[in-house]
């Protein structure tokens, strides 16, 4: 039986993974390094911004110590949040399917890699930027995706305010990433996977079901995903 939805944001909710390498790019640029987009795309996309930069760190020898990857963080935040401010970033869809859920009665919560506070910052204009029990991002988990950790740590808030427990196989995921859809499945809950930043071939693999948007998906469909 289904008893809630637990998104990824980044992709999912906002359209911002092409902000978050706008503004990563500016700040490498910054001190020498190059990441073209499909190189980003195809290795760092679904990172933290903390797991990105580490990563990139080791992949170009830059040698920087934690002081100065805290240094990037702090800068790529400042290019990011100027970029967010220039217009909302929420997909089409998303506040349909939202509603959907609120209507039928089903638990919400956001799992993201992306920072709280940019999280916040994104949902600040929208309709429903108070519609999720429970948001656990970056700042939340020790280990990203495709680690469970973040997904466990959104349904053991989810049952602190549950009078029954919710189980890992009553929960759809949306994602865009397969690190999203491994995360979800390895964590036992059933992921749905959007198409809003990789293809259909990408996606169905890992996804239990794909979908273009988000307003496609009827509560019949995530009850069938449930059992």
């Amino acid at each position: 039986m289904l008893k809630a939805v637990i998104f990824d944001f980044d992709g999912v909710i906002a359209d911002s993974e092409a902000l978050h390498y706008e503004a990563l790019d500016a700040v490498f640029k910054r001190y020498g390094v190059d990441v073209p987009k499909e190189v980003h795309w195809d290795k760092y996309l679904g990172y933290s911004d903390r797991e990105n930069i580490e990563a990139v760190n080791v992949d170009y020898g830059m040698e920087w110590d934690n002081a100065k990857v805290q240094v990037l963080i702090d800068e790529k935040k400042v290019v990011f949040d100027e970029l967010v401010t220039s217009g909302s970033i929420i997909i089409d869809g998303v506040a349909t399917f939202i509603q959907r859920l609120i209507d039928g009665g089903i638990r919400r919560a956001i799992c993201s890699g992306a920072l709280r506070s940019d999280i916040g910052l994104m949902l600040a204009g929208a309709d429903f930027k108070d519609a999720f029990e429970v948001i656990v991002a970056a700042d939340d988990v020790t280990h990203g995706k495709p680690d469970p950790e973040g997904y466990l740590l959104a349904l053991s808030q989810l049952n602190k305010k549950a009078a029954a427990l919710i189980q890992p196989n009553q929960c759809v995921v949306i994602e865009d990433s397969h690190w999203g859809l491994e995360a979800a499945a390895a964590a036992g809950m059933n992921p749905i996977a959007v198409t809003n930043t990789y293809s259909r071939g990408e996606l169905a693999q890992e996804g239990r079901k794909v979908i273009d948007r988000l307003d496609e998906l009827t509560m019949a469909d995530l009850s069938d995903l449930c059992g």
